[in-house]
């Protein structure tokens, strides 16, 4: 069977003077046109596509890599918006549709939003929706306490940043157990820290245990970065009257503590300072 909205591996039947088409063990085909077809494909392989509707609503074959996929999240672009709600850019030719009723704020051209990719069932057409929490699943919990999953950054609370695991759960990352830059929309490697008897997730963005090896003065290293928003204009090389007076500790405690969080990949070091890491990226959102 066809699966739209996600990766198909299908064999080649035959080619037309408009692409090849592709096939199932079932007697499907679908069409894959010429600008997609790669350059040592022949008749008889067998071939990895996204399957998706064009814009005249024919199921159609690309080899071109979707931003998302079938029934999970992403952080996309705004393209558009119309009289049919907002347009997504995914990575395809044809944008993605939010409906406005699939929509909790008015979308605007030029916004970034986190997306839920949807089989409409009276259209059978794929639609994206901005309603994230109603997508996300509360109870059968099928995870385990320290096992590494991934995790989708959504949304700012009072505690620090709900996000979305394995693009099925949500999870809370505690803001004092944040040692790092984290921006909106970035997908990052994560472990579960606790399941509660009410269904939430407590997420670390480190391995448990971790917390506990920090020692203060890399701690205190840490809070002065977050302060100044990711950066600190000190270094190994740097006067020691700078570092007691920007962090009340000797150059020795200094190099010690940065050359601590530096193993734990948490900071880089450069001539110019440290910074941690992440701090160079470009936020997608004011």
């Amino acid at each position: 069977m066809l699966a739209i909205g996600q990766y198909n591996t299908l064999t080649i039947l035959r080619g037309t003077s408009v692409g090849f088409y592709l096939g199932d063990d079932e007697g499907n085909d679908v069409l894959l046109p010429h600008k997609y077809i790669p350059a040592d494909a022949e008749v008889g392989q067998t071939i990895e596509v996204f399957l998706y509707r064009d814009s005249e609503d024919r199921v159609i074959a690309t080899t071109l890599k979707p931003l998302i996929e079938l029934n999970k999240f992403a952080c996309l672009e705004v393209t558009a918006v119309t009289n049919f709600g907002a347009f997504l850019d995914w990575g395809l030719e044809k944008e993605l549709l939010v409906p406005f009723r699939e929509q909790n704020l008015k979308l605007r051209q030029g916004d970034w939003t986190i997306a839920y990719l949807y089989l409409d069932e009276q259209t059978d057409r794929l639609v994206a929706s901005v309603k994230v929490n109603k997508y996300l699943e509360v109870e059968d919990i099928d995870l385990e306490e320290d096992e590494e999953v991934q995790v989708l950054i959504y949304e700012k609370s009072d505690l620090g940043y709900n996000v979305i695991v394995n693009n099925k759960y949500r999870g809370l990352i505690y803001e004092n157990e944040i040692f790092q830059r984290v921006v909106w929309g970035d997908v990052l490697t994560a472990y579960v820290k606790k399941i509660r008897e009410d269904g939430k997730i407590d997420i670390s963005l480190q391995k448990a245990g971790y917390l506990n090896t920090i020692e203060p003065n890399a701690q205190k290293v840490l809070d002065s970065l977050k302060a100044a928003g990711g950066s600190l204009s000190l270094s190994d090389k740097s006067d020691p009257i700078d570092i007691q007076t920007q962090l009340e500790m000797s150059k020795k405690n200094f190099k010690k503590a940065i050359g601590n969080l530096y193993k734990q990949k948490m900071i880089t070091i450069s001539e110019e300072g440290i910074s941690l890491i992440g701090a160079d990226q470009n936020e997608k959102m004011d």
